[in-house]
């Protein structure tokens, strides 16, 4: 017997793009439960969602505004309710063609998949997902100018790639994925120490150590208003801080850095950080 499947969308002061969501999914049968997690948004999104009243949709809220934590508390509340299920996690500002992509999706989860992902459409361009990062590749991905070329050379596979139905891949896009839910419980479900980046990355190396690969199924695209949350909450300077102390973080805890390779994390990034300042001053 198939297993269910259950969907969590993580909201952050965005309902607006959170109904628009519910309003696509909620109609979906082969949704067992949708969790609507709010992550302490600091306006009114969470009174409103509180508001919908859908027998299928569950409005909850997560104190801090960790992505990964919310992620966690839609995922224990899932467990709880369902059991051993495969799981949805999406962005608010996400945009699903077809109930049967889903489904298309969950066939693939099985022994050593434990994440099925679609290509992602955002910005014109499609992400399909790319390769873990060393120390050395992440020191690169901070260079001011350069560091595109080095993404481009270190990260993306080859097109040939993805000519396949499927193809594997060691990490996919954050902002859709389905899990199995018994992996997530293995591996002591998502790590929130970080803040709206480098959680995909953290995930795949936990996923690793229980020896379970990531797949993305090249037929099936998702639609992402990139960054719609993030844009109208962080500035570029406020968000570029974030992600590098998520970088930070990750480049410690799992890749092992030692001081010299921090330090050059550190400079690499505050050279960046000084470029970013000075073109905003520009702007103006």
């Amino acid at each position: 017997m198939a297993k269910k499947i259950g969907m969590i969308i993580i909201n952050y002061n965005d309902y607006d793009t959170t109904k628009r969501l519910l309003d696509n999914v909620s109609k979906y049968k082969c949704l067992e439960k949708i969790v609507v997690v709010d992550n302490n948004s600091s306006d009114d999104s969470y009174k409103k969602l509180k508001r919908i009243k859908r027998k299928n949709v569950t409005i909850l809220k997560n104190d801090n505004s960790s992505y990964a934590a919310g992620i966690n508390v839609g995922v224990k509340y899932l467990i709880d309710e369902i059991g051993n299920l495969n799981i949805i996690v999406s962005n608010s500002d996400v945009i699903i063609n077809d109930e049967e992509d889903l489904k298309m999706l969950a066939s693939h989860i099985k022994k050593d998949i434990a994440v099925s992902a679609p290509v992602i459409f955002e910005k014109n361009h499609l992400n399909r997902g790319w390769k873990l990062s060393k120390i050395s590749h992440e020191i690169l991905f901070n260079l001011p100018i350069l560091h595109k070329r080095f993404k481009k050379k270190y990260s993306l596979y080859k097109e040939s790639h993805y000519d396949k139905d499927t193809s594997i891949v060691d990490v996919v896009s954050g902002c859709f994925f389905m899990i199995d839910s018994n992996a997530l419980q293995r591996i002591d479900y998502m790590d929130e120490n970080t803040h709206l980046y480098y959680e995909e990355l953290i995930l795949s190396k936990r996923l690793k150590t229980i020896k379970k690969k990531e797949l993305i199924d090249n037929r099936v695209v998702v639609i992402h208003d990139h960054s719609v949350t993030i844009d109208k909450s962080y500035d570029r300077i406020n968000k570029y801080k974030v992600l590098k102390e998520s970088q930070k973080y990750y480049v410690k805890e799992y890749l092992k850095a030692n001081k010299v390779e921090l330090f050059l994390l550190l400079i690499t990034n505050k050279l960046t950080l000084l470029l970013i300042r000075i073109r905003s001053i520009f702007r103006r």
